[in-house]
Parts: C-alpha cells; structure tokens; sequence
C-alpha cells in the first residue's frame, strides 16, 4: 500500500473525542493507517496540557527504507497547534521495528528542540510488525 499525500493532512481535536495514548500499542493502532504502508511515514501527533490528541500531521512520506525528517517540519505543525507535548512515529515498512542509528540520532535531536520550544516529546514509536518504544527501549532520554 502506498500512501498519498493529501492536501489536508490534519485531523482536528473533535475528530479524536479526547483520546488519550498510554502505551506504543495504543499508538500503533491509532496509527493503523502507516503499518502496511509502501514507504517510511512520519508521524508527530499533537498533544494538549492533559495529554489528549489534538491533531496528528504527517511531517514525511519517505521511500522504502528512510524519510527525510527536519526540526523545522516537526515542529511547525505542533507549534501552529499549541502542542504542549507530542509523540513521534515511524513506520519500517520491512516490519523490523529495530531503530536504526539514524533514528536514534534524530530522536534525540527532537528532544532537544522541543525542550528549547517548550513542546516534549513523550516518545519515538517504531512500527514494523510491533511496535518499538524508543522510551521503554531506554535508548533515549525523553526527560
């Protein structure tokens, strides 16, 4: 399955009816859309002060095996969303949930930018055929 941009690439508040993410499962499901996709996707999904969804954006629609990510992209949408944290997803579309270097990398990035925009990211989920929580992996500090 292959993913198509769309021009409209949000879901506003009322479409979520206060939905709540505790668990990377939760996070897969809700992002159910990604899992069988052709290409990587980024997700960051907005959240407000009493961690509800807000909106979640699709920041980059990626080949088979990487998607461009930038500070810039990531955080626009959740600043333009008053986002006071966030959650980051990513698909691996070989169904290996492993992080690569790569993802690592840009993961920490992102938590030093949201600390410096006052928006934090809770987590890095990685969707291949499970997913991966980068917080519950201990592979980055989400502060």
């Amino acid at each position: 399955m292959v993913l198509q941009l769309q021009t409209d690439l949000m879901l506003k508040e009322a479409a979520f009816d206060g939905t709540v993410l505790t668990s990377p499962v939760q996070v897969e499901r809700f992002l159910s859309e990604i899992k069988n996709a052709a290409q990587e996707c980024f997700i960051v999904i907005a959240l407000n002060a009493k961690n509800r969804v807000i909106e979640k954006h699709l920041v980059s629609l990626g080949t088979v095996s990487s998607a461009l990510v930038h500070p810039r992209e990531v955080f626009r949408p959740l600043i333009q969303s008053g986002a006071s944290f966030t959650i980051l997803a990513h698909n691996h579309p070989s169904g290996i949930s492993t992080p690569s270097a790569e993802d690592i990398k840009i993961t920490r990035q992102l938590i030093s930018a949201g600390e410096i925009m006052g928006i934090k990211v809770l987590d890095h989920i990685v969707i291949g055929d499970t997913a991966l929580s980068l917080r519950e992996a201990g592979l980055c500090h989400f502060g």
